[in-house]
């Protein structure tokens, strides 16, 4: 299980006894933190630290555990802050400065010094936040007792984030050919990408795909055939075509498998020796939480796998989606978003049906590929921009609606929602900022997610939402 580790400050000034009763309540703080917390992800008391080595020892530990996905730092006594200096700039993993005390209440009639310099978090953690933003240390500040509900789930949100990061920090991220011709906002600095997210993204030949396709047997397909029977409703008499994806994915699963690849892309332009562009097939594994984008969209590809963790243990569906059309009636304008056919299940509001039909690019066979209405529902639209000097994450807040009517003749599964805080203005908004037609869209992550992911990463976020004038 990945842990947080739980540290607390303070020195020698206070004698054996206040720092053996500090260990003892920052134990407490960190054994009630780990009952709320676990299992998805435990919170381990690690120490008390004094002294300038202490400080460092410890969160250079931290920095090399592997199974350590961030820091918990409270003050329980006040604790110089140049004591932290070589530690803090020694820490590679994300921070939180829990903000709180032991104690809920004062005790009245009973105060004295001696509790005032025990309990004094209120000194401490000034001194302790002064020296974080004199480094620049890119942390979550959370205050409030600690076991009020509030402050606990907004420690799980650290908790959330902190797991994504240490999941993005050497994720594999393969590209099946290249970015379509002439697309920009698609591409990106790979090497910067791997430099600020640890995303080692590289290409690979369609070709290396085929030859998995190729070596697929009977057996396996018919065992796939037999789990797409149970989740979806088969509404096809090409059950050739329905193979085809099977194999696909079946395909796709022993290369992520074998690579330790945690998202993809691939392009319609690039599909030499397969029969079909992957449908069914790449739906059916983005509801496992696998990213993917598009057209060789591989930061759409990376954001949206790095959300799926972060969403692990919420409600809600969080994949790949792109913007495709708009009602434009005054007063009613929607925005109906799809895909050729990679439109994840997580979204469907109803069993999807397996369908087979043409599909008008990319020159092959007509594709199996899941159909369904889209679910309803609060969910940000996160896109991923290379600028040239920085990336920028535009996030924006929008409602996903039932479609107003059925339609028959549309062979893709889809969402439609409503722009915020009105359609022309969060439209033109996301315009001026330049985000990508393609978006990870969540209703499990909120906009103050994105946030804390932009801030411990040190990236640019722009936020459209119901308070957005341009």
């Amino acid at each position: 299980m990945k842990k947080l580790y739980f540290i607390a400050g303070s020195q020698d000034l206070y004698g054996e006894a206040v720092l053996r009763q500090v260990a003892k309540d920052a134990k407490d703080i960190a054994d009630f933190l780990n009952g709320q917390l676990a299992p998805a992800v435990g919170v381990e008391y690690a120490a008390t630290v004094r002294d300038s080595d202490e400080a460092e020892d410890m969160l250079v530990k931290a920095s090399a555990d592997k199974d350590c996905v961030g820091v918990i730092c409270w003050m329980h006594t006040f604790s110089p802050a140049k004591m932290w200096i070589r530690g803090l700039q020694a820490l590679k993993k994300p921070l939180l400065h829990l903000h709180t005390q032991h104690n809920e209440k004062l005790p009245y009639e009973t105060i004295d010094m001696d509790f005032m310099n025990l309990n004094q978090s209120a000194h401490g953690d000034r001194e302790f936040g002064f020296i974080c933003t004199r480094l620049g240390v890119k942390r979550e500040v959370v205050v409030g007792y600690y076991k009020h509900p509030e402050t606990v789930e907004a420690i799980r949100k650290f908790a959330d984030v902190a797991t994504a990061l240490n999941f993005s920090h050497g994720m594999k991220v393969a590209m099946f050919g290249n970015n379509m011709r002439d697309v920009a906002v698609t591409d990106g600095d790979r090497v910067e990408s791997e430099i600020r997210y640890g995303w080692n993204v590289n290409y690979y030949a369609v070709g290396d795909l085929v030859s998995l396709v190729n070596s697929v047997t009977e057996e396996e397909t018919d065992k796939k055939m037999a789990q797409y029977a149970a989740k979806y409703t088969m509404a096809t008499d090409n059950i050739a075509s329905v193979r085809e994806q099977a194999r696909y994915e079946i395909a796709l699963e022993k290369f992520i498998e074998k690579e330790r690849v945690g998202a993809f892309t691939d392009t319609f332009q690039d599909l030499y020796g397969l029969r079909q562009l992957p449908g069914l097939a790449v739906q059916d594994i983005m509801a496992s939480g696998i990213g993917f984008g598009p057209e060789g969209d591989y930061k759409t590809s990376a954001l949206m796998a790095v959300m799926c963790k972060m969403a692990e243990n919420r409600k809600g569906a969080t994949a790949f989606m792109e913007d495709y059309t708009y009602e434009l009636t005054p007063g009613e304008e929607k925005e109906l978003a799809a895909h050729m056919l990679e439109v994840s299940p997580v979204f469907a509001a109803n069993k999807p049906e397996i369908q087979v039909h043409p599909l008008g690019i990319g020159g092959k066979e007509d594709p199996a590929r899941l159909v369904f209405d889209g679910i309803e529902g609060d969910a940000i639209a996160v896109s991923m921009v290379d600028m040239g000097t920085h990336f920028r994450l535009v996030c924006a807040k929008i409602q996903l609606i039932k479609q107003p009517k059925p339609m028959p003749a549309l062979p893709v599964a889809r969402l439609m929602w409503k722009i915020l805080p009105d359609f022309k203005t969060g439209a033109a908004a996301w315009i001026y900022a330049g985000g990508a037609h393609h978006a990870v869209v969540s209703t499990a992550l909120t906009v103050e997610d994105m946030k804390l992911f932009a801030r411990l990463t040190d990236i640019e976020i722009i936020v459209i939402d119901e308070n957005t004038r341009l």
